[in-house]
C-alpha cells in the first residue's frame, strides 16, 4: 500500500537544477494549515546535479531517477507512489505564494464535482500565461491561433476561443482544459481515467486528461484566487525533441479524439495541415 497524504505533489524535472530548488523551497514555505503533504520528484536523466541536489537540501522529499520516457511517464509514476485526496501536477519552473495550496485544497473540498482544477499562472513580466484556461484545440481555432488573428481579435469569442482571452481572467470559470504546469487533481478522478497517457511524450498530455475528465462528468476549472509564477518553456527549451513533439502531440489528439467522428476525407487534410504548419514554424526558426 502506498503511503497515505492529503496531497501528494508530483514535479518532473529536466535539466533546471535552480529553478526546481526555488520551486522546492516554495513549497518548503506552505502554510498547510494542517493538512499533511507528500512531495516526488521525478528526475528525468537530468545529468546536471538536480537529483543530488534534492537528496542533499530538501532530504524530507523524495526522489525518484528515470530514464528521459516523456512528461506523462514521470507523472505516472510519481502517481503511483502515494494515495490521497489530491494529486498535484506542478512543473519545476513554478513558484507557489505560502496560502497557494491550502487555499486550493480548501476550494477542492467545497466543490466535490470538480476533477481538476488550475490556478492563475503569471510569467515573469507579470502577463498572464494564456495557457492556464484553454479551449481543446480544433481545426477553426489552430488556424485561428497559429495565423494570428486570436491575436488581433482577442475579444472575439470565435477567433480567440483556444486561448479564451474574452474572458476576464479574474474570474473563476469552467474552462475547457487546464496546462499541467500546475494541475490539481482529484484522486477519485484520476483513477477513473487512468492517468496519463504516455503515447504523449510532451505536450498535450493535459488537454487530454482533461478531454477525458469531462467525458466522464468531472468539471475543470479555472480558479484565479490563487496565482502562481511561471517561468514557462524553462524544461522544454532544453530538449531537441520539444519542436517535433509539440507537433505529434496535435496529430495524436486529433485521432484520438476527432478523426472518427470528422467528415469524409477531412482527416487527410488535417493532419498535412499540421505537418505544413510544423515545416512554416520550422523554416521560420531557421531549424
Amino acid at each position: 500500500m502506498s503511503p497515505v497524504s492529503d496531497l501528494h505533489v508530483i514535479i518532473v524535472t529536466f535539466k533546471v537544477r535552480d529553478l526546481l530548488r526555488d520551486c522546492l523551497a516554495s513549497l518548503r514555505e506552505s502554510r498547510l494549515n494542517g493538512l499533511t503533504l507528500a512531495v516526488t520528484v521525478i528526475d528525468n536523466d537530468s545529468a546536471d546535479g538536480s537529483a543530488e541536489m534534492v537528496e542533499q537540501e530538501f532530504p524530507e522529499y523524495a526522489v525518484v531517477r528515470s530514464g528521459n520516457l516523456g512528461y506523462p511517464h514521470g507523472n505516472n509514476l510519481g502517481f503511483a507512489r502515494f494515495t490521497g485526496r489530491y494529486q498535484l501536477m506542478l512543473n519545476p519552473d513554478t513558484l507557489l505564494p505560502p496560502s497557494a495550496l491550502a487555499d486550493a485544497i480548501r476550494y477542492m473540498d467545497a466543490h466535490p464535482d470538480i476533477g481538476a482544477m488550475g490556478p492563475r499562472l503569471v510569467l515573469a513580466d507579470g502577463g498572464l500565461d494564456l495557457a492556464c484556461r484553454r479551449s481543446f484545440p480544433t481545426p477553426l481555432n489552430a488556424l485561428a491561433k497559429f495565423s494570428g488573428l486570436s491575436r488581433l481579435f482577442p475579444r472575439s469569442r470565435t477567433l480567440a476561443a483556444y486561448n479564451l482571452t474574452y474572458l476576464d481572467p479574474r474570474h473563476e470559470a469552467d474552462v475547457d482544459s487546464l496546462v499541467g504546469a500546475f494541475m490539481l487533481l482529484r484522486t477519485a478522478a484520476l483513477e477513473q481515467i487512468g492517468g496519463l497517457d504516455e503515447t504523449f511524450f510532451m505536450y498535450g498530455e493535459d488537454l487530454d486528461l482533461c478531454y477525458r475528465l469531462h467525458a466522464l462528468g468531472w468539471r475543470v476549472v479555472y480558479w484565479p484566487d490563487v496565482t502562481v509564477l511561471h517561468y514557462k518553456r524553462a524544461s522544454s527549451s532544453q530538449s531537441d525533441r520539444a519542436g517535433r513533439e509539440f507537433f505529434r502531440a496535435m496529430r495524436i489528439f486529433y485521432d484520438k479524439h476527432y478523426a472518427d467522428t470528422a467528415l469524409p476525407g477531412q482527416p487527410p487534410l488535417v493532419r498535412a495541415g499540421i505537418g505544413a504548419l510544423q515545416r512554416f514554424v520550422g523554416h521560420s526558426r531557421g531549424s
